[in-house]
């Protein structure tokens, strides 16, 4: 990050704890390099991190948005509904909220966020922790500025030029 004083930063993450405790540990981690900075998390409603991340200290936004099951059954009917309307709300998020930057982890929830960023030019990260990633990293690493992973050989899933080894 530059020099600014001050900066904005949405983090987006959820489903499971593998997705909301790193997310939790970026935002630690920036908020002693950057005091001042502003934070805001955005997850799914109903899930695990609408009670993480307010008990870690920090505001949260939840989207209705869920996961699509591998196999055909009744609750796929209702993704297309739910994914207009994450991105509708993930729109508005942003654009009160206007961060400088926005950091996935990974999980359904930060899909439509990041999506979002990237179609307005806002800088992306991809924050994956695992040796094999989920299909929302794998989507979304077309778009994100930079991707941060773990584990080497991760450049059969994202663009090797984007890769940060962390």
């Amino acid at each position: 990050m530059s020099t600014k004083e001050t900066y904005r930063i949405i983090l987006s993450g959820g489903g499971t704890g593998g997705h909301i405790y790193p997310a939790i540990a970026i935002a630690n981690e920036l908020k002693q390099r950057f005091p001042e900075a502003q934070f805001l998390f955005v997850g799914a409603k109903d899930r695990m991190e609408m009670d993480k991340v307010p008990q870690a200290g920090y505001d949260i936004e939840g989207l209705w948005i869920s996961g699509i099951q591998r196999e055909f059954t009744l609750k796929n009917l209702s993704f297309p509904f739910k994914l207009i309307s994450s991105l509708i709300k993930a729109r508005k998020i942003i654009n009160k909220f206007k961060p400088d930057v926005v950091i996935g982890t990974g999980g359904f929830a930060s899909g439509p966020l990041l999506q979002v960023a990237t179609s307005k030019g806002i800088p992306s990260l991809i924050q994956e922790q695992n040796s094999y990633p989920g299909i929302t990293n794998k989507l979304l690493s077309k778009k994100a500025n930079k991707i941060c992973v773990a584990y080497d050989g991760l450049d059969r899933f994202f663009p090797k030029e984007k890769i940060i080894k962390t």
